[in-house]
């Protein structure tokens, strides 16, 4: 691939989509971006802003706004970061796919339960699906911030050496892995405990609290995970712990802010309703509950966010969990 002539896509001008094009475009190259709304597509192009989803960015000029799918025919590679509730509908659209396709959205789809790659696998059969995922923070990488990621490539070692050169930069950093199903698992379930992690600010419950629950979040990660069939390791990394870690701590993460709302009494209905930007985890919620039954995995912080998603009281919800049964950290009870 010539770097210099065809254009990288990002479908999806969000935070996170507009962070990834000015990334890939910090040594020069031309980065073909997908915005559904036409003033954002006019505003990328012709101001190198984007005030509505990442107002801290001058943008580089190389950044080529469009709103024709089409036009990302002519990619080799596109990084999808739509929502991964619309990431189907979006793909579905386009009258032909790149040949690589890197999912850049974290989530389940309601409805069918399916993980991203399987969506993306039945809307672009001909492509070949990478997951990028870990600790990213879109306005840290914006500002060419220091980021590893995970690449986890379901078209194995031949996809990396095809990908990694496109997308590596000084200061983006990606690792290799070919569990695809455990890049996934660990971006999605981690956005459900970010919320938990967030309620638990807002209530005041301290930091011991919040340490306890990312530690017991992740294991049920890694019980979720491991009966989906992911590799501990993966889970163990950057888009597992790492992702975890990242976004139970901080109000950048739009997950861990709306648990903080939660915790402090306010509505979730006039949350989900207020909010410019989506917070995947509460979408994922609901359908990683019925995922957690049918597989006959224990996840009672992932039920409990549910619940708090449904309207129950968090003062409630979190009484509910401390009155659990006492067993070892080795036994998860249902």
């Amino acid at each position: 691939m010539n770097a210099k002539r065809t254009p990288i896509g990002v479908l999806g001008a969000g935070a996170w989509g507009t962070a990834l094009a000015q990334m890939l475009a910090s040594d020069g190259r031309n980065v073909l971006i997908w915005a559904l709304e036409p003033e954002l597509v006019e505003e990328i192009n012709t101001h190198h802003t984007n005030s509505l989803y990442l107002p801290s960015a001058k943008l580089a000029a190389s950044i080529i706004a469009t709103g024709n799918l089409d036009e990302f025919t002519a990619c080799d590679a596109a990084l999808v970061v739509t929502p991964a509730q619309h990431l189907g509908r979006v793909l579905g659209g386009m009258s032909a796919h790149p040949r690589d396709l890197v999912l850049c959205s974290k989530g389940i789809e309601a409805g069918t339960g399916r993980l991203m790659n399987d969506v993306a696998k039945a809307a672009a059969p001909g492509s070949d699906i990478a997951i990028l995922s870990g600790p990213t923070f879109a306005h840290e990488v914006a500002a060419g911030l220091p980021t590893a990621v995970t690449l986890a490539c379901g078209g194995g070692e031949e996809q990396w050496e095809r990908l990694a050169p496109v997308i590596a930069r000084p200061q983006f950093r990606p690792y290799y892995s070919d569990d695809v199903t455990g890049a996934e698992i660990g971006g999605a379930v981690k956005n459900v405990l970010a919320i938990a992690c967030g309620v638990v600010d807002g209530l005041g419950l301290g930091q011991n609290a919040r340490a306890a629950l990312i530690a017991r979040g992740y294991a049920e990660m890694l019980r979720f995970g491991e009966a989906l069939g992911a590799q501990r390791d993966t889970l163990a990394g950057l888009c597992g712990l790492g992702d975890l870690v990242l976004t139970c701590s901080s109000t950048s993460s739009r997950n861990f802010s709306l648990g903080k709302a939660l915790g402090e009494g306010q509505s979730a209905q006039a949350l989900m309703a207020d909010r410019r930007t989506v917070a995947e985890g509460a979408h994922t919620a609901p359908v990683l509950v019925e995922l957690a039954a049918q597989n006959k995995v224990a996840m009672p912080i992932v039920a409990a966010v549910h619940q708090l998603l449904g309207g129950a009281a968090a003062g409630k919800v979190v009484a509910q969990l401390l009155s659990r049964p006492l067993t070892t950290e080795q036994e998860y009870p249902a």
